[in-house]
């Protein structure tokens, strides 16, 4: 390119810029990029950043809230399947669940009686772990604190196409605390966040309390349910294969790093808690360990390999004695193998997962009776209305 030429397209570019002023900023970059060199214009955003579901569940942990627990603790699979059916653009999106408590005597009163007990992660195992940590204890519930906490300490996607909610579940008013509610939610609405109200009671009385003016304020759903109603799992002729085949999957995971044995007996340990329900509820945890969403890189060989091979060669002083006695190529023949039956096992997880849905959706349509509202419920009502507005469907 010689100097007339060069100085000719820079006077093009500031008489541009001059006279797209007046018009909208997003013609003025399309005009713009047109004279800029291929090599500097800038990049999209990237799908990974834009195509991502973050929750944050706020629950009261005072004394008269053991059941409310236990719902989550029990339906956690559940809520996990239907947020991992999600697709925007037929591509799953990246699950982030954030867990707090509230309300809760044994925590220290300077921090409104308020703790995060994990921040946005997408290590499900995890989450299950802290989830089964929480103990009850009489305390004073401060919701509008806990929304505004929440909202100021968790790394919140700053995307506009992120899907971001709060569920905050309780049963003492919404009123409580020095932090109004009404301000709590306007900073949510701010940040572009939904706040669901889920109040633990009659829903009448949740209406007399603010729980549904918090759901309105904050641009959310209000819903009530009857926390102390035990999860009703319906046993399918699936589960009991899809539990071999779990314990099966688990035996394809090659832990790797300091903390990488610690993780895999967390794996064991979060299948043993889901076992305490029921193979129905272990059949739910296997089918969300098949799923896309489920990824253990940090940990995980099989996992770290997909993402990097280079990970063979910077990890393999911190693998098992079996496996640093192998030749490179015998490493990777070996992770090769294991990557290849974990995909095989998940396939099988997979189609047994359609054939107990349809089984699951026939039971329930025949069964009569009334339908009690509990923590999925409320949850994944919410979720598909709100998901749909952010361009989600759920499969």
């Amino acid at each position: 390119m010689n100097f007339k030429s060069t100085n000719l397209k820079a006077i093009l570019f500031a008489l541009a810029i001059l006279f797209a002023g007046a018009i909208h900023l997003s013609a003025t970059i399309g005009f713009m990029q047109k004279w800029l060199p291929q090599a500097t214009q800038m990049s999209p955003v990237a799908t990974a950043t834009t195509n991502v579901i973050q929750v944050a569940l706020l629950l009261d942990t005072s004394n008269s809230m053991d059941g409310l627990i236990e719902q989550a603790k029990s339906q956690l699979w559940k809520i996990l399947n239907e947020l991992a059916r999600a697709r925007k653009d037929g591509q799953a999106p990246e699950l982030q669940i954030a867990l707090y408590e509230y309300g809760n005597s044994r925590l220290a009163i300077t921090d409104g009686y308020i703790r995060q007990v994990q921040g946005f992660t997408s290590d499900m195992d995890l989450l299950s772990e802290k989830l089964f940590s929480l103990t009850t204890s009489g305390g004073d519930e401060y919701c509008g604190q806990v929304i505004h906490t929440a909202l100021n300490e968790l790394k919140w996607n700053i995307h506009s196409d992120a899907l971001r909610l709060i569920y905050i579940a309780g049963n003492e008013p919404f009123t409580q605390g020095h932090l109004p509610y009404a301000q709590a939610c306007a900073l949510a609405v701010d940040k572009d966040v939904i706040v669901n109200t889920i109040f633990c009671g009659d829903y009448e009385e949740g209406i007399q309390v603010q729980w549904q003016s918090g759901a309105k304020l904050g641009k959310g759903a209000y819903s009530n349910i009857d926390h102390n109603a035990v999860t009703t799992f319906i046993e399918t002729p699936y589960d009991e294969k899809i539990t071999q085949l779990n314990q099966q999957l688990n035996a394809t995971y090659l832990a790797y790093g300091a903390q990488g044995q610690d993780f895999k007996m967390n794996q064991t340990a979060q299948d043993q808690n889901a076992l305490k329900y029921s193979k129905a509820n272990v059949a739910d945890r296997a089918l969300f360990k098949s799923s896309a969403n489920y990824s253990n890189a940090q940990w995980d060989l099989v996992d770290a390999y997909k993402k990097d091979r280079k990970i063979l060669t910077q990890q393999k002083e911190n693998l098992p004695d079996s496996l640093k006695q192998l030749s490179l190529p015998d490493l990777e023949k070996e992770v090769q193998q294991l990557m290849q039956e974990r995909e095989r096992i998940n396939e099988k997880i997979r189609k047994l997962g359609d054939e107990r849905r349809a089984y699951l959706e026939t039971e329930q349509a025949n069964r009569t009776g009334d339908t009690i509202n509990s923590l999925e419920d409320s949850i994944l009502k919410a979720l598909r209305e709100q998901a749909r507005q952010k361009g989600f469907v759920i499969e």
